[in-house]
């Protein structure tokens, strides 16, 4: 130690090793990165056995033997994609559901493109949603079947669910936005303050990569710095780097929002919070949450940047249904479905609440025809009429 009292020799010392192991991690990283890697996602083996516009139906090959009866539709966000529910092998929320002999289907929203700009909720609720849900009900027999949302995935379920309760046996809600009002996320303070109007006349759509720089700057020293950093520190572990690859891929595929659906949802939500006082209207009808009668599982982080729990918990309070649970986990926004400890908990709790409330007496059936060689539905989609377009134009001065 010299005379001012700094160690010198310590200091120096510490950083001749970092630059030694910083060294051994690029000399590693070599061979990590000129070898093979294995960065696939969404790789649970699924057939496509309905399509519509851009919007597909996927339908997963059963993992172990059925044990609930009613089949299950998964409805994800229209931000992003839904193969973060599958990102990989052994960390996939679809995979662990499979194993719990749940039948599973799953929405992929596509990528919406300039003649999408129109379509607002109503179009996917009670248009393409609904079609949908039709398409199960008669594929395995049933008049009902289990509905399953994420963020705002799970929005629409909730309005399809008040509104069409005779077609839902379970509801289960995860990081659902449902409650707009007085929450203190950095998400909602700039989505209140937006002008939805001048996003849809600048862009027609709401640009995904518009969404994401968003996303990223609500934490930048996380999302943006910290990440990279520990990429870098870990690049000679393969296992880390074909992990890391896969969530950038999830992270950076994000798909347009049509523009009427964005501008709906900012007003309708966000800023006027109708859902959960029971004033929000789709389709000429009120989406009255007294009318979401059967029982409903609501999951929430209590981390979560995004939908802070009182973003989430205030829906069992406000729904007509008298079985409804309240099940706030220990992680954020996409920790649910990714943290090791989250995937032991998150498929066999929701396997256990669908099992205890499937007695349906045999009505749940296996899908009447699984081949390539299944007809596509004929029917035409019951919002999406020229005439609807047309008239959106016109109003929108489009």
């Amino acid at each position: 130690m010299n005379a001012s009292g700094i160690p010198i020799d310590l200091i120096m010392g510490k950083l001749a090793e970092d630059v030694e192991r910083s060294q051994e991690r690029i000399l590693k990283s070599k061979d990590v990165l000129l070898g093979p890697l294995e960065t696939d996602i969404a790789t649970t083996p699924c057939e496509i056995v309905y399509e519509e516009d851009r919007v597909k139906l996927k339908h997963y090959l059963p993992l172990a033997e059925t044990r609930v009866k009613t089949p299950l539709l998964m409805v994800y966000a229209l931000i992003n994609r839904e193969t973060m529910l599958d990102l990989q092998p052994g960390r996939s929320v679809v995979e662990n559901i499979l194993k719990e002999g749940i039948d599973l289907y799953m929405i992929d929203w596509g990528y919406p493109t300039r003649k999408d700009r129109y379509l607002g909720i109503d179009d996917h609720v009670n248009g393409y949603l609904d079609n949908i849900v039709d398409f199960i009900r008669e594929r395995h027999g049933v008049p009902k079947i289990n509905l399953m949302g994420i963020c705002m995935g799970g929005s629409f379920c909730i309005m399809y669910s008040a509104l069409h309760p005779e077609k839902v046996k379970n509801l289960i809600t995860t990081v659902t936005p449902s409650n707009f009002a007085n929450v203190k996320g950095l998400l909602f303070t700039w989505m209140r303050a937006l002008d939805p109007d001048l996003v849809v006349e600048t862009h027609g759509n709401m640009p995904g990569d518009m969404l994401n720089i968003g996303f990223l700057l609500l934490n930048p020293a996380r999302l943006m710095l910290d990440k990279y950093v520990g990429y870098f520190e870990n690049v000679h572990d393969k296992v880390f780097v074909q992990n890391f690859i896969r969530m950038e891929k999830w992270i950076f595929d994000s798909p347009d929002v049509p523009g009427e659906t964005f501008r709906e949802f900012i007003k309708d939500c966000f800023r006027d919070n109708l859902l959960i006082q029971s004033k929000m209207e789709l389709g000429g009808k009120r989406v009255d949450l007294q009318d979401l009668t059967m029982p409903l599982l609501n999951i929430y982080g209590r981390f979560d940047h995004l939908v802070p729990p009182e973003a989430a918990e205030l829906l069992t309070s406000k729904v007509g249904s008298k079985d409804t649970e309240d099940l706030c986990l220990d992680t954020g926004h996409i920790g649910i479905y990714v943290s090791a400890k989250c995937q032991k908990e998150l498929a066999p709790k929701i396997a256990r609440w669908l099992l205890e409330r499937d007695r349906t007496g045999g009505e749940g059936v296996a899908p009447r025809s699984a081949g390539k060689d299944e007809p596509k539905p004929k029917t035409e989609p019951k919002s999406r009429t020229a005439s609807t377009k047309k008239e959106k134009k016109k109003t929108q001065g489009g």
